[in-house]
């Protein structure tokens, strides 16, 4: 089960009645997106650094804000929790909802060093689903713990080759 519940509340003063939408996620960055896609301030939602485990290197705080403004890019296919002392690790496998996305299975992975107080998140890009479980069965099973790099998105607004500087025309001359 996902360690975490995000919960969206709306309140209609008026009416004296409220809705709510709540969500089982992985990984806070994960929570915080969903809230963030719905509309609620991110600001609103910074983790208390009094709670919980800190990040560990600037990879992962990185991967966390990247994780939290382009969540709804992903759907969150299968996650695992283990709170084993010995190996505190948190495994979530995403879609890219764009087909044509680079990589376009994730698994994110969450190691935390609780006597540290810090965490590390880690992410390693799949071109098939099958592919993606088989990482984390590898990762659980502890026959590997490197995960494979994000082939990155081609630019298509960059051209091939940097264009030849023109230069300016003089008044008055003609060509």
């Amino acid at each position: 089960m996902p360690q975490y519940v995000a919960l969206y509340l709306q309140r209609d003063h008026e009416r004296r009645t409220f809705r709510f939408e709540q969500a089982p996620l992985p990984l806070p960055s994960i929570a915080q997106s969903w809230l963030i896609h719905r509309g609620c301030p991110p600001e609103s939602i910074a983790l208390d650094p009094e709670w919980g485990t800190a990040p560990a290197d600037e990879v992962t705080r990185a991967l966390e804000q990247r994780l939290m403004s382009d969540g709804n890019h992903y759907a969150l296919g299968w996650s695992y929790t283990r709170d084993d002392p010995d190996d505190w690790v948190t495994l979530a496998t995403l879609r890219a909802l764009d087909e044509r996305a680079p990589s376009p299975f994730r698994v994110v992975v969450e190691e935390a060093d609780i006597e540290a107080g810090t965490h590390t998140l880690r992410e390693g890009g799949f071109e098939t689903v099958h592919e993606a479980l088989t990482g984390c069965d590898d990762r659980l099973s502890g026959t590997g713990k490197v995960l494979p790099p994000v082939r990155p998105t081609p630019s298509l607004s960059r051209p091939a080759s940097v264009p030849k500087p023109v230069a300016p025309r003089s008044p008055g001359r003609s060509r």
